[in-house]
């Protein structure tokens, strides 16, 4: 399994390289397109090569997904420790009934007192 692994990951970075290779062309990368940057009188720029913008735009697409699924899944947690205090405060409840139930009387008799 850990050969599949490796085998994937070289197979991506092979890909990525690939990539990275083949779009090595240096590109202006704007912030406004140029009629509103005439409009507002400025005009940021920087010049970057190809890969390099695809591959951010990847990670900002993931790292933007991820935080998306975060939040979406906050009510989700919330319930989760929600149910999960409440189990364990329950378990505690039935510990204690058990011994207090069963302080003062002798475990039979207290079964034959359950059955009546």
């Amino acid at each position: 399994m850990r050969y599949i692994r490796y085998a994937c990951i070289a197979v991506v970075a092979i890909a990525l390289i690939a990539v990275a290779l083949a779009n090595r062309t240096i590109v202006e990368l704007k912030v406004l397109p140029t009629e509103l940057a005439g409009l507002f009188a400025l005009n940021p720029s920087i010049e970057l090569p190809l890969f390099l913008v695809i591959f951010g735009g990847v990670a900002a697409g993931l790292l933007i997904g991820f935080i998306w699924e975060w939040i979406r899944e906050a009510s989700i947690r919330s319930e989760a420790k929600k149910s999960d205090r409440e189990k364990r405060r329950l378990e505690r409840e039935v510990k204690r009934l058990k011994t207090e139930k069963h302080d003062t009387k002798d475990e039979v008799l207290a079964l034959l007192d359950d059955a009546g």
